[in-house]
């Protein structure tokens, strides 16, 4: 069990990149890598995991309400209407990371999600269609085993990038994938990986 953490009071053997944190514990127990196949809800955490490039994810998850009271909770046919005033507006918000190049980074892949959903079936037909339609099993034992990016995710990423989706470099989409269950890579003595497993 070195490779993990017992927190709380329940016992369970968890990943140990949750830590002892509860919203990042809550996190790592109820959502993450849990397959996600709603498009919009993809394009959040897309655009979310765009925003912790340079931070860490617990930064990102205590500021996710403002993000998304922020941008009409990810609403891409909104978003994809921001002009110069909303950025400024979301430029002075502190509730959020204020970064202009992501701020426009996300009415761009707002706009472009838009694009994918009218002319190619969907922004997660897209995504999934790289695994056909089926998550990939991982069996790490260990944190250090878990790569920062893959072959697949290079590839995703240069889909993305091709598109001109802003802030989608290969290990943001590894971190991604994980994230929205493209791929379980719960360390295999983790509780939560069988669970997400049998999803």
């Amino acid at each position: 069990m070195e490779n993990l953490i017992n927190l709380g009071q329940d016992n369970k053997p968890r990943c140990k990149w949750c830590g002892d944190d509860p919203q990042y514990v809550a996190y790592h127990d109820e959502e993450w890598g849990v397959p996600i196949h709603d498009s919009r809800a993809l394009f959040e955490k897309l655009i979310l995991d765009g925003f912790q490039a340079g931070l860490s994810w617990i930064t990102i998850l205590r500021k996710r309400d403002n993000f998304l009271a922020a941008f009409d909770n990810f609403n891409p046919e909104l978003i994809a209407g921001y002009g110069p005033d909303k950025v400024e507006s979301l430029m002075q918000d502190t509730g959020i990371v204020r970064n202009r190049a992501k701020i426009e980074g996300t009415i761009k892949g707002a706009q472009l999600f838009l694009d994918i959903e009218q002319k190619e079936g969907g922004f997660s037909n897209l995504l999934w269609g790289y695994l056909e339609g089926q998550p990939l099993q991982n069996n790490w034992k260990a944190m250090s085993e878990v790569p920062a990016q893959t072959a697949l995710s290079q590839a995703i990423s240069k889909d993305l990038k091709s598109r001109g989706f802003k802030f989608v470099g290969p290990t943001i989409v590894y971190a991604f994938m994980q994230a929205v269950g493209m791929i379980n890579d719960h360390q295999v003595d983790c509780f939560r990986h069988s669970q997400v497993k049998s999803l």
